[in-house]
């Protein structure tokens, strides 16, 4: 008998023999419409990309002509990454601004906030990103969170409209997040590695809580375009997204950091994309981009592959699985990679 093995150094290797297609260049233009360039997810505070012709280097050796830019914040920070990206490279880059949700305590707080989206959109933000803190950790002046749909935060949202901008959506993360870190968990790992990431206390709301936060936004702003990013905040679950993007036509997605999700159900993804492909941007979310990171995402668009790693990690931690692709038809593909990102952000165009 062997020797018992800690579950967490198990490593089997796949006997599975199947077709491999390595696409080491996107077959048709790119844009990467969610990545992060920026300084404020920087360890050290610094620029995450921190050689620019080398990152255009890389572009274009995968086929990636554009970029968005989800890192360009408010004020100076604004100012510094649209010098450094949008200016130093037209058509390249395209930067969206967050807003200071410190002001959340503050009063007429959507009209605060809708003054500084004016302001970093008459400066040159592409677009508005809106990160999961809202309606997980943004509190009011009672200490109580606010959530996507209260009725403070609507100059903001209806001021995104009247700009004619997009706000890229993350609210939520994966469920399994807002669940107990148990043996029954199947983010465990992930979990056990990044406690910060663990949602499932009482001082959280549930996960539903935020759906329904996030819909009632989306439904009570016709008007504005939202891209819920990280596949509509909700791939373990196609048939809502897809329920979604039906019911309102201002909803759009993007499949960044979720091909984990959206590779083990490849039939479903592949007809949600088909049904609606005037309406899904691609994205890898990657911090910093890294080549290998998009030779998988290009396989996962373009082949028929089956049973392959969605990650260059060992185990990989957004699951013990492997995935499938999607064989996109070229004329889904080059609105997927491109033409519906150049839609929602001229600039690229």
């Amino acid at each position: 008998m062997p020797a018992r093995i800690p579950l967490s150094d198990y490593r089997p290797i796949s006997q599975l023999k199947v077709p491999v297609h390595h696409v080491d260049r996107a077959r048709l233009p790119v844009v990467d419409a969610h990545v992060h360039l920026g300084r404020w997810l920087g360890e050290d505070g610094d620029w995450v990309v921190k050689d620019v012709p080398a990152l255009l280097d890389t572009m274009d050796a995968l086929n990636v002509r554009s970029m968005v830019n989800l890192d360009g914040r408010w004020g100076r920070e604004l100012a510094a990454n649209l010098e450094r990206y949008d200016a130093a490279h037209p058509g390249r880059f395209a930067t969206f601004c967050h807003v200071d949700w410190s002001q959340a305590a503050e009063p007429r707080v959507g009209e605060r906030l809708a003054a500084q989206l004016r302001a970093s959109v008459a400066e040159g933000a592409a677009g508005l990103k809106v990160w999961k803190d809202v309606g997980l950790r943004v509190r009011d002046a009672r200490g109580e969170l606010i959530m996507l749909d209260d009725v403070r935060l609507a100059p903001l949202w209806a001021t995104a409209g009247e700009l004619g901008i997009p706000i890229a959506l993350h609210t939520a993360d994966p469920v399994a997040f807002f669940q107990p870190v148990d043996e029954r968990n199947e983010r465990l790992e992930q979990l056990l590695a990044h406690p910060e990431w663990v949602f499932s206390g009482p001082e959280f709301p549930p996960f539903e809580r935020l759906m329904e936060a996030m819909e009632a936004m989306i439904a009570e702003h016709p008007a504005t375009t939202v891209i819920g990013v990280h596949a509509g905040c909700r791939p373990e679950n196609l048939a809502w997204v897809g329920r979604m993007l039906g019911d309102h036509p201002n909803f759009h997605i993007d499949v960044a950091a979720r091909l984990a999700e959206l590779g083990r159900a490849p039939r479903a993804a592949r007809e949600l994309i088909m049904r609606y492909p005037g309406r899904v941007l691609f994205g890898t979310d990657e911090i910093p981009p890294d080549r290998e990171v998009y030779r998988i995402h290009f396989r996962f668009m373009e082949t028929a592959d089956e049973a392959f790693a969605h990650s260059l990690e060992d185990p990989p931690l957004m699951g013990r699985w492997t995935i499938s692709g999607l064989d996109l038809p070229d004329e889904v593909l080059s609105l997927v990679y491109a033409g519906n990102a150049r839609a929602l952000v001229p600039r690229l165009a």
